[in-house]
């Protein structure tokens, strides 16, 4: 790993306009990718993965605000990009993947074509030549007989067939940074554990650094360096994955991997975190999590912790870190097997 961060988010906070006041999605968040890295930023739906994803590809609504905090891509603060500036970064240094392959996909062209009409926006390269490399592209992401597919449009494939084509598009211009916004979540198991090979693929072949968000943490084991989690738009827990999946810091990474299958003793019942999260109206001024937090302390609910450092990669934001605090342990059955 290079120790310059190709991607910096430092003390990023973002804001939503609506008619019932602001709304707070992102709080304060500082985060660094590395060149080749696989970051992973889980926490349940609604604690800001995408808003934070969208606002560094500035593809947020006019309602939205960057409160304060900066964006840096490969050194360079894009904090307050204009729309112009961000077309240029867009495909050929940054690039996006969605849930929903047909968010991307134009129904009605074949899929060659949008691959091609990529490169040529991004590339300064002939038609022919754009060609052969949406056709090397259709390879590279496991589309068996590209050339036959090249002319067949989007129907005519199944749905982990049309996420690899989005991945295609994405790749087309050979982006530094690839954000994969729960790019397996509508695909089955078998399927979803392919398209996870190939990114892992994708990553060693071409040193592409990938922002993966998910809230499924089994799906995020098998692919992540590092893991960010989040709950109500703040980073609460961060580290290598080997150190927030066996040695969890705050009780809500301890809520999300208790919930795993994998945790649960055969013949229980799943577990699940009870309560809700809060309406990010009107933040609460502690802990946010402390309301379904079983362990909060007293401050909890009156002033937010700070972000603890464990090791010199691991960090959380609980009071049960602090000298003075009760000594806690995590549940058992989040410990190695």
């Amino acid at each position: 790993m290079i120790n310059k961060a190709i991607l910096q988010l430092k003390n990023l906070s973002i804001s939503f306009d609506t008619p019932n006041g602001e709304v707070e999605a992102v709080r304060n968040v500082n985060l660094s990718l590395q060149k080749g890295e696989i970051l992973a930023i889980v926490g349940e739906s609604g604690c800001g993965k995408t808003v934070l994803s969208q606002s560094v590809l500035k593809l947020l609504p006019k309602t939205s605000n960057i409160k304060n905090g900066q964006i840096f891509v490969e050194g360079e603060d894009i904090t307050h990009y204009k729309e112009k500036k961000m077309r240029n970064l867009r495909g050929s240094v940054l690039s996006m993947v969605f849930q929903d392959p047909m968010t991307t996909l134009n129904p009605t062209i074949p899929i060659g074509k949008q691959i091609t009409e990529s490169i040529l926006k991004h590339k300064r390269v002939s038609r022919e030549e754009a060609k052969e490399r949406a056709i090397e592209m259709l390879e590279l992401v496991g589309i068996d007989d590209p050339i036959y597919r090249f002319n067949l449009q989007p129907h005519f494939f199944s749905g982990g067939m049309r996420q690899r084509c989005v991945l295609a598009i994405a790749l087309a211009s050979d982006p530094k940074i690839l954000f994969a916004d729960e790019p397996t979540t509508s695909l089955d198991v078998t399927v979803q554990a392919k398209i996870l090979d190939l990114l892992l693929d994708i990553r060693d072949k071409t040193g592409i650094s990938i922002v993966f968000i998910s809230h499924d943490l089994g799906v995020v084991a098998r692919i992540a360096d590092k893991v960010a989690v989040m709950y109500a738009g703040k980073v609460v827990e961060m580290g290598t994955a080997e150190e927030v999946f066996y040695d969890p810091c705050h009780p809500y990474t301890w809520g999300l991997l208790g919930a795993l299958p994998s945790s649960t003793i055969e013949g229980e019942n799943l577990k699940s975190i009870q309560g809700m999260p809060p309406v990010m109206l009107d933040p609460p001024p502690g802990d946010a999590f402390a309301v379904r937090n079983e362990y909060a302390l007293k401050i909890d609910y009156a002033e937010m912790p700070p972000m603890f450092q464990i090791t010199q990669t691991h960090f959380a934001a609980t009071w049960l870190l602090d000298e003075r605090a009760p000594i806690v342990k995590p549940p058992i059955s989040l410990k190695r097997r």
